[in-house]
């Protein structure tokens, strides 16, 4: 909402307040001011300038030579706008002048012509181009006779002006109009309110001898006031007229349709304008439409309607989307004579939903929607004619037709004081809570030590008495309200157990070098199992946003992939990114999904990359099995992990494993399919994916430091021959159990195939480090211990030791 404080000064006294104070008081009161427009932006030396002559440059078939009085002397003005035209009152921006964007004004030479200044459109003063009449929206701004050359131009467009700009919660539709505004405003300053005096001339003719009424949707529209106005004249809004309408953000049409929308943002309440003759019947017939049934609204739409919107009808087709937008059909032209002023109250659950359905907002609709004022619905038509009769030159016919069964009875509140300060935790008087009522021109008694109040019917908000109480708090000021602390006891906050491996799980991979990435719970039904470690019925959404967001994960996998191939596609050609989050199993007992949290990780391109050095390192299976093992091993539970060779559809066959923690699955790793590669135009990608919530439950031992051995360690390095298809991760397992209290490390370091290794034969080189914390080992114990590792290699993985 928009509020000129112009505007505002006409209904409530703000002389001699800044608008920066305004704008503080009013969000301190609990109506948020977001930002203060400079409607002048800061501009000096615009004037008023006068067209004497406009002849064609000779130089430039678009350029116009203009002879422009701007009241001081006669000046010549180069000017390419093609309404340009002589005997024109323009706007002038003189040299020196500073337009909106640092615009510079000065004197210049075009085509060889002098030229002393600009001669300005609206949006070159900072006006919004969907703002200025289409009349000149591709020229310059034409002002009316009656300015004066060399006059300030900028009082007379009405730019002298400060907006404030509300940021309104739902509960305050009250505050969608000036008038709403300066109650507001009355109240914070302690000042009453001045509303407009409605006064006009009504003709002997009647409104109810030449349009009939009829509503045959009670529940939907309990309230329709219908005035007549003949003999209009329809042309260009006053001046005054326009510049509030665009400081209010909406776009001058024509006197008639001006009137309505000035007269909406007065009060508050939607009008609409029908040509009289465009109804033909004489007649406005208020009904549910037809199923199917169409209209062409004003924005030149045809709409398909359905059996429960409210349409404004000539009795026979429809002419108004009742709440929403008038018709094309009885639309308002050059031409019309003869207006009908509608003003009424619509249900707003039925306009919610019919503009909902047919997907038109419009500043009507959405003050529907929320809920008018009852008792402005006359008054707001009567405001509407007193200014056609006065701006159109229309002749109001005496009375209104109108439909009235709306209860306009204000809501009835009581609450005790005592309630309120109990509430509030503080000691406001009766007299104080009775003032502060008074300021906000809530109707209110005091009766037996309890205060009475009738809501005003313009706050629709104030129905309960925890709204009084937010009435009179605000007003008397949240920072009067005491800061207590609680008295409890209380219990120093701390991360669980498993809160804190959690973030050693973040730690471990950020400092690996994997940024953390945010993504969707939301996926594709197609996507929504793909790499999944365990499946179950899928989660669909009843609306979802598209088809692309319409089920829950049950990997977080493929939408790393998404955001690898977002990225690959912006020229980041190295992407390590991993995520902690849910994923999202069946269903539980109160049928909500079961969600299961999982940490994931994409890595590809390149994981080393040193220019300097020349040294570079593609990223590989082993780079990410290396991160799985430095998590595993942060948690203090490396000596269960293990690997597994696996199959797993969209996997790379030779280059996928399960882990394993003791022997049971908890992730997969490995490379992306060659072919989903492919698809997703990423290079050799690796992922991770592992059940997070199952590896933090694990219990483990507290961490206990020991001293660093003073004793020296002795390796030993043996070099196997086995079958191809054993892994390295078998012999290791094989040759710690076997190894016993003193082997302490082993390490793969070599990996042989080829010449004099015989055919379907490897060799795989280990480093065994024995040692005793306690003592320096002999060499017998050494050969001891080592012998048993050779034994339970040849028995248990066929393995022989190579010479």
């Amino acid at each position: 909402m928009l509020v000129s404080t112009k505007w505002l000064s006409d209904y409530v006294n703000i002389e001699g307040i800044a608008p920066e104070d305004l704008a503080e008081r009013i969000t301190r009161s609990g109506i948020e001011v977001d930002s203060i427009i400079d409607r002048s932006h800061g501009m000096t030396n615009v004037v008023v300038g006068y067209v004497k002559e406009c002849v064609k440059h000779p130089e430039a078939d678009k350029l116009r030579i203009c002879q422009v009085d701007v009241g001081e002397e006669v000046t010549q003005i180069i000017c390419g706008a093609p309404n340009v035209a002589e005997g024109q009152k323009v706007i002038v921006a003189r040299p020196g002048a500073v337009l909106p964007g640092n615009f510079k004004i000065k004197k210049a030479k075009l085509r060889g012509e002098e030229s002393n200044g600009m001669i300005c459109s609206l949006q070159e003063l900072a006006i919004e181009g969907k703002l200025v009449p289409k009349a000149y929206a591709e020229g310059i701004y034409v002002l009316p006779e009656t300015a004066v050359p060399g006059e300030n131009a900028l009082p007379l467009l009405g730019l002298d002006d400060q907006v404030l700009e509300f940021d309104l919660t739902p509960n305050r539709s009250d505050a969608l109009s000036i008038l709403g505004v300066a109650y507001e405003v009355g109240a914070i300053l302690s000042q009453g309110i001045e509303l407009p005096k409605i006064s006009y001339t009504e003709s002997a003719e009647k409104a109810e001898d030449v349009l009939k009424l009829r509503v045959d949707a009670i529940e939907e529209n309990p309230m329709y006031v219908a005035k007549v106005v003949k003999n209009v004249k329809i042309a260009e809004s006053p001046l005054w007229l326009q510049n509030r309408l665009m400081a209010a953000g909406v776009r001058p049409h024509n006197n008639v349709v001006d009137i309505t929308n000035y007269v909406l943002m007065e009060y508050g309440q939607p009008l609409h304008a029908f040509d009289y003759d465009r109804l033909e019947t004489g007649e406005i017939a208020v009904r549910l439409a037809e199923e199917g049934e169409k209209i062409t609204t004003l924005d030149e739409t045809e709409r398909t309607l359905k059996s429960h919107n409210l349409v404004i009808t000539n009795g026979h087709e429809p002419v108004a989307v009742a709440g929403v937008m008038g018709g094309l059909n009885s639309e308002v032209h050059d031409g019309t004579t003869t207006v009908v002023i509608e003003s009424a109250y619509f249900a707003p659950a039925s306009v919610r939903q019919t503009s909902k359905e047919i997907g038109l907002r419009s500043d009507a609709s959405t003050r529907f929607e929320k809920g008018v004022d009852p008792n402005r619905v006359i008054a707001a038509a009567e405001r509407a004619a007193q200014l056609m009769a006065e701006i159109a030159g229309g002749e109001v016919l005496a009375g209104s037709v109108i439909v009235d069964e709306l209860d306009k009875t204000p809501a009835r509140i009581t609450v005790s004081p005592d309630y309120i300060n109990n509430r509030l935790g503080m000691k406001i008087s009766l007299e104080e809570m009775l003032s502060i009522l008074d300021r906000l021109q809530i109707p209110t008694e005091a009766v037996n030590g309890k205060l009475v109040i009738d809501a005003p019917t313009r706050r629709q908000d104030l129905r309960i008495e925890e709204d009084i109480i937010e009435e009179i708090a605000r007003m008397y000021g949240y920072d009067h309200i005491p800061m207590t602390l609680p008295i409890a006891e209380s219990k120093p906050g701390g991360l669980t157990s498993y809160q804190a491996k959690r973030r050693t799980v973040r730690a471990f991979l950020e400092g690996a070098g994997l940024y953390q990435a945010l993504t969707y719970s939301l996926t594709s039904k197609e996507h929504a199992q793909q790499y999944a470690l365990e499946t179950a019925p899928v989660t669909e959404l009843l609306m979802p946003m598209s088809e692309d967001r319409s089920t829950l994960r049950q990997s977080i996998i493929p939408h790393l992939l998404e955001t690898a191939t977002y990225n690959v596609a912006r020229r980041i050609d190295s992407v390590a990114l991993y995520e902690t989050g849910s994923v999202f199993l069946g269903e539980e007992e109160d049928g909500l999904p079961q969600e299961v949290e999982h940490v994931a990780a994409v890595i590809t391109g390149k994981w080393v990359d040193h220019a300097w050095q020349a040294e570079t390192k593609p990223v590989d299976f082993f780079v990410l099995k290396g991160i799985v093992e430095g998590i595993m091993d942060s948690l203090g539970l490396s000596e269960g992990l293990s690997f597994e060779q696996a199959v797993i559809n969209g996997m790379h066959p030779g280059r996928t494993a399960n882990i394993l923690y003791n022997g049971e699955q908890i992730g997969l790793i490995g490379q992306i399919h060659p072919t989903e590669q492919k698809k997703r135009d990423l290079k050799n990608t690796y992922v991770m994916e592992m059940n997070l919530q199952k590896i933090l439950s694990i219990e483990t031992d507290e961490l206990v430091y020991v001293p660093v051995p003073r004793f020296p360690s002795i390796s030993r390095d043996i070099a196997l021959v086995v079958d191809s298809g054993t892994s390295a991760g078998t012999l290791e397992t094989v040759i710690r159990s076997a190894g016993g209290k003193l082997l302490k490390d082993v390490k793969l370091f070599d990996l042989y195939e080829g010449a004099n290794v015989e055919e379907g034969k490897k060799s795989v080189a280990f480093s065994l480090t024995y040692t005793d914390p306690e003592r320096t080992l002999t060499d017998e114990e050494v050969v001891k211990a080592h012998d048993k590792v050779l034994k339970a290699l040849t028995e248990q993985a066929g393995a022989l030791l190579r010479g």
